[in-house]
Order: C-alpha cells, then structure tokens, then sequence
C-alpha cells in the first residue's frame, strides 16, 4: 500500500528530540505537521526513537502535563487527544518534554527547531536524521543504560552472560537505521 501523501496546508515542524542524560546524545530530526495531536506525537516519537510502547507517559509544557487521564492516578493530567502540538508549542525555539516510563524516566527535550511550508506531496511524519540507538525497555532509565553497556562492552564484567543473553548478540548502541524508521513512520 503506498504512503499517503500530505494535502494539509498547516505549517511543517522541524523538531529535534533528545534523550535527556544521554552521553554521546541519542537524539532524531523529524518533521510532522504542526496541526497533530500530542496522542499522534507520542506515535510518532514511539517509532522515531525505537521505544515499544509498554509504558505510560506524559508531555509537559509549562508545568502543566498533558497524557492519558486516568481516575486511578492522582495526577493532574490533560488529554493529549485534544491538545493540539501548535497550541502547546506556538513557533521556533518552543520547547517541551515527553517522559516515557514512569519507571525508568526516560525524559526527551523536545526542541522546535523550524517551522516549514508542507512540501507538496511530501509524506509527513518524516525522520531526517538520528544518531544511536534506543536504548532497550526496562533497563533502568539512563543511569541503569550506562551499566548495561558497561556489562555487554566488557565480557570480563559479573553480568555480562546475564545482559548479553537478555539482549542478544545484535545489539549495537551506535546503530541508527533511518530507513527502517521512515517505513515505520509511513504506517502511521
């Protein structure tokens, strides 16, 4: 099935997102339409960052949080479904953070870097570049990231056999695969 093709005239966001803590930085380039949901956005980086959504989260703007309101939790949440990212993120320079995983706070500065004209017959969203890997769900936020790569780097380390049997043996941490990203991103 081909990709659809965007015929909405809202302005285009060029938004770099990073993994907060992360050293060298893990981050992406992507373009989406200024017009989308903050529901559609946590797609998009769920995809664009390489996470597997098991988790809960939340963006927040300006102390205030915007998410999946839910009456079991005492938390003061908006619903993302109707927060428009134009709204919360009016121009250039806007800047918010999405946090995946209460458990393992993984924490994203978003940053709107641009704000471009939708090209004709572009598909949006659209990742132009990224660098490193995602790292993998439950591994204990990025401080619980740097041991991991401690233990798989080091065959000498107690919990080498222990993380490399986890993970696997294809796990590279410099690995960016912008291509499988874009296929992603087209089934949204």
């Amino acid at each position: 099935m081909p990709a659809r093709k965007s015929t909405s005239t809202a302005p285009i966001y060029q938004l770099k997102v990073t993994l907060k803590g992360s050293k060298p930085p893990i981050w992406r380039r992507i373009l989406v339409r200024s017009d989308i949901s903050l529901a559609t956005l946590h797609q998009i980086l769920q995809v664009a960052m390489g996470w597997e959504d098991y988790h809960l989260h939340q963006f927040t703007v300006g102390g205030q949080n915007y998410g999946v309101p839910d009456k079991d939790f005492d938390m003061d949440v908006l619903s993302e479904r109707t927060a428009k990212l134009n709204r919360i993120a009016p121009g250039e320079k806007s800047r918010f953070t999405y946090e995946y995983d209460f458990g393992d706070d993984w924490l994203h500065d978003i940053l709107v870097e641009k704000v471009l004209p939708p090209e004709p017959d572009a598909h949006y969203p659209r990742c132009l570049t990224g660098k490193r890997a995602c790292p993998p769900e439950d591994c204990g936020g990025i401080w619980g990231y740097g041991d991991f790569l401690e233990a798989i780097q080091n065959p000498d380390h107690p919990e080498h056999a222990e993380m490399q049997e986890w993970i696997g043996d294809d796990f590279d941490p410099e690995a960016f695969d912008l291509d499988t990203v874009n296929r992603e991103l087209q089934g949204l």
